[in-house]
């Protein structure tokens, strides 16, 4: 908000002075980051929901194979901790990438970011390879309620991945047009924590549904 002041320089003739209010600046500041960090987070405590409804359902329905193969029939362990390690190296390579955006080092922080991305891909190749592999077995979703839940939890986390690599993808570009300015900042955070979540999900999945589905 302005004000108008009024001067006299002589008889006849005035000046006339336009003042800022130093508090109409701050009245109508904005900050973005604030409600991109909140509805981001809000996303993915739905997220978490998702999952934990998953999870759930695999809790109950999960034993019931319907006399047909069950989780140590099927199960390569060696194969799904090697997919274990790419998803988790790729976490690694994530944080430093991270460490070169606050460096202002935008070739690091690309390079690193491609890093996790080849990460991430082999993991989903892993998966994809798993699935084809089930689905020649005859180990297909409508073969038991087991196998429905074990597709849809897998399943949707692989999807969450994908998502993942996409956005990875177009925050490259983003990086390589417009540098680490304020926007592409958020946009690395924000990714940041996505991707440690399905991390964090992911470990979930093997412990639980994996491991304890073969040991138990």
């Amino acid at each position: 908000m302005a004000h108008t002041m009024q001067s006299t320089t002589g008889p006849t003739e005035r000046v006339y002075h336009v003042v800022e209010d130093p508090h109409a600046h701050a009245e109508h500041a904005h900050h973005p980051e604030t409600g991109t960090n909140l509805g981001f987070w809000i996303y993915l405590m739905s997220d978490c929901l998702i999952f934990a409804i998953l999870f759930a359902t695999h809790a109950v329905i999960g034993r019931n194979y319907a006399a047909g193969p069950s989780p140590a029939d099927l199960f390569d362990l060696k194969l799904i901790l090697v997919a274990t390690f790419m998803l988790l190296f790729s976490s690694i390579t994530y944080g430093f990438a991270m460490l070169n955006s606050y460096r202002n080092n935008v070739r690091g922080t690309i390079t690193w970011l491609l890093v996790t991305g080849v990460f991430g891909l082999a993991f989903l190749g892993i998966e994809i390879y798993e699935f084809q592999h089930l689905a020649h077995l005859g180990a297909t979703p409508q073969r038991s309620a087991f196998l429905s839940s074990f597709f849809t939890l897998v399943g949707t986390h692989g999807l969450h991945v994908t998502f993942g690599l996409i956005w990875l993808v177009t925050l490259v570009f983003q990086l390589k047009k417009h540098g680490l300015n304020a926007a592409n900042n958020r946009r690395l955070m924000c990714l940041s924590m996505f991707w440690h979540f399905l991390d964090v999900i992911w470990i979930g999945v093997f412990s639980y549904v994996y491991l304890m589905g073969v040991v138990g």
